[in-house]
Formats: structure tokens, C-alpha cells, sequence
């Protein structure tokens, strides 16, 4: 597992990009603008699994006012199957600790969220072209 902030080095950051493209741009035929500068910030945490292909799966943990945000959860065609987005979003969670957090699941992907606490809260929305619906993890309430 690798954790990086903005200390990303060119190599990482274009794999990183490439695979997000890769899957959101091209597999899923969504053009969108993909850099929005959040992965600069200096709080945004990226954490990313590799195999022999180089970068497998991928999410950012981003710091929002009062919760984290997760998002940019990726995993290569080759590579899914193997639980790979769950590893990160078990340490994206360390990371999180008993703050909330919240995230924009494409809809289908409801259940995969599901599992590590989050409910849809909202109407469902397109963005982009597929339909998200935001689904929080509201643990700080419950901890206090």
C-alpha cells in the first residue's frame, strides 16, 4: 500500500492520472475535467495498490470543512476482482477515523459502499453523463 500527500513524484502522479483516465475518461466514454486541483492540496492523501502493470487501484482522501471527502476510487479492468478498492477504502477509514466522511458513488456501486458504512442520503444525480447518488459515513455524532 502507498500513502502519499502532494509529495508525489512525477512518475506516481502521471500513473495515477493515466489510470483515472483511463477508467472514467475512457472505459466509462465520460470526457470530464479529471484535474481539478484537489490532488495538490496540501491535506489530500492519495493511496494506491501496484502490480507488474504498475498502478492497480487508487482513492484520495480529501479534507473538507468539518469531514473528509473520498473520492477518485479507481481500479484497472485487469486488476479487478481482487478486493483491491476494498483494501484502500479500509485505509482510507484509518485515515478518516471517527470523523465523517462523505462520497459520490456512481449508483451502481451503492453496495461496495455500503459495506464499510456509508448511506445514501439525497436524491440520485448525474454527473457527467452517470448517475451518483452521495452517500455519508456519520460516525462523529455517534462517537461523542
Amino acid at each position: 500500500m502507498n500513502v502519499a500527500g502532494t509529495e508525489l513524484t512525477p512518475s506516481q502522479l502521471y500513473d495515477i492520472l493515466h489510470l483515472r483516465a483511463d477508467v472514467f475518461v475512457v472505459e466509462q466514454d465520460c470526457p470530464y475535467l479529471d484535474l481539478d486541483g484537489r490532488d495538490l492540496l496540501p491535506d489530500t492523501r492519495h493511496l494506491w495498490l501496484t502490480d507488474d502493470r504498475g498502478i492497480s487501484s487508487y482513492l484520495r482522501v480529501l479534507t473538507e470543512p468539518g469531514h473528509y471527502r473520498i473520492g477518485r476510487v479507481v481500479t484497472a479492468r485487469h486488476a479487478r476482482g481482487q478486493g483491491l478498492a476494498a483494501r484502500l477504502m479500509t485505509e482510507a477509514l484509518e485515515i478518516v477515523g471517527d470523523a465523517d466522511s462523505v462520497l459520490d458513488a456512481q449508483t451502481y456501486a451503492q453496495g461496495f459502499y455500503a459495506k464499510f458504512g456509508y448511506v445514501p442520503e439525497g436524491d440520485e444525480f448525474d454527473e457527467d453523463g452517470i448517475m451518483h447518488i452521495t452517500m455519508w459515513r456519520r460516525v462523529a455524532a455517534r462517537t461523542r
